[in-house]
């Protein structure tokens, strides 16, 4: 199928809904780009990703950073090779960006997941991602202390994706904190018409928690309903993003299935979808019909709602305090997933500038 034949860029040409290349991979990025995508995403596991299938790239660039900055440590080493795959793909990204005047085309990259109770750091280290390239955008987790660094980061001028959120409290409270900060911004004489704030909730993660309580809690819910529960949180925060006027745009993100596409198609959305569920998506022949306005399932909602007490939590406005965020079961996975990622990113570094001595050269 011709790029032109793409479901996904008929649907960015006939329906409001966006999607991004979820990968900074600039050989994956460009086919993206050529099918409608108008955004990136980067995070320490995409980062480990991008570093293995461009190795004829980044491991030369690895050893002369190495050889150029003796003194630094693995640590350092590292995040300068995440600011130049970040700069790499936000320039693939530029033509989309100057296109849409700012309102698409940037390239989407996570503050250290270690620091996600310390809105101070993160406010620093996003302030410094802003300045890689005009098209970035920084991702923060919704987190108490995220939340936090959202409003403060957005009243700088930053423009936020919020992430490590799967729930419709956390999508509201990241919407509220990005309407304050806008609000600093404009207070203090600062432009905001070009800010473009993104709010992710990470759907398919969602399901994941849902799927793994069945188990533990040998619940007997509907077998097709755990697969809804993403996306009947996305459109119930859809809704309300709408009813209140939020600034900010909804992103889905962690797909597991055709539904999580099918689904939100037809609302002023973006999903960020990787490359192998593009590549499945453009094969698939599927018309891209709106259907956001759909409602999900009743009956899959109830049955959701009454046997899992944490869907309720997720699909309640009120289900969750900012306190709750961190230790609710999808955001303390995904934590600990991220923070792992960032070690193992850290260790492939290093084991790039400490070969192992007991393997024979070529």
């Amino acid at each position: 199928m011709t790029a032109a034949e793409s479901p996904l860029l008929r649907m960015t040409q006939e329906t409001p809904t966006q999607y991004w290349n979820d990968s900074c991979a600039v050989e994956e990025l460009t086919y993206a780009i050529e099918r409608g995508a108008t955004g990136a995403t980067s995070n320490p596991s995409i980062v480990l990703e991008v570093l293995r299938k461009e190795r004829t790239h980044w491991v030369p660039r690895v050893h002369e950073l190495a050889a150029a900055q003796p003194a630094w440590s693995e640590v350092d080493l590292t995040w300068a090779i995440v600011e130049e795959m970040a700069a790499r793909g936000a320039a693939v990204l530029r033509p989309v960006f100057d296109r849409t005047g700012g309102r698409a085309g940037r390239l989407s990259l996570q503050t250290n997941p270690a620091n996600h109770r310390d809105p101070v750091r993160m406010v620093e280290q996003a302030v410094r991602f802003a300045s890689l390239a005009p098209n970035m955008q920084v991702k923060f987790p919704a987190t108490a202390a995220g939340i936090a660094a959202i409003e403060d980061a957005t009243a700088l001028g930053v423009n936020i994706n919020a992430t490590v959120s799967f729930t419709v409290p956390q999508a509201l409270a990241a919407a509220q904190a990005v309407e304050r900060g806008l609000e600093r911004r404009t207070a203090s004489g600062e432009d905001v018409a070009a800010m473009s704030p993104i709010v992710t909730i990470m759907i398919g993660r969602l399901d994941d928690w849902m799927k793994v309580l069945v188990e533990r809690d040998d619940l007997a819910v509907h077998p097709d309903a755990p697969n809804w529960a993403g996306i009947a949180a996305f459109k119930r925060a859809y809704a309300i993003f709408r009813e209140r006027g939020y600034r900010s745009r909804l992103l889905a993100a962690a797909y597991r299935h055709r539904l999580h596409w099918t689904e939100l198609v037809g609302g002023d959305v973006s999903m960020t979808l990787p490359y192998s569920w593009q590549v499945r998506f453009n094969a698939s022949g599927i018309t891209p019909e709106p259907r956001m306005e759909l409602p999900v399932d009743p009956a899959l909602v109830a049955d959701l709602y009454a046997r899992i007490p944490d869907f309720r939590r997720a699909y309640d406005p009120d289900g969750l305090t900012p306190a709750e965020f961190e230790g609710f079961g999808a955001s303390a996975r995904t934590l600990r997933t991220f923070v792992k990622s960032y070690h193992d990113l850290q260790g492939a570094i290093s084991d790039l500038v400490l070969p192992d001595p007991d393997i024979r050269p070529a």
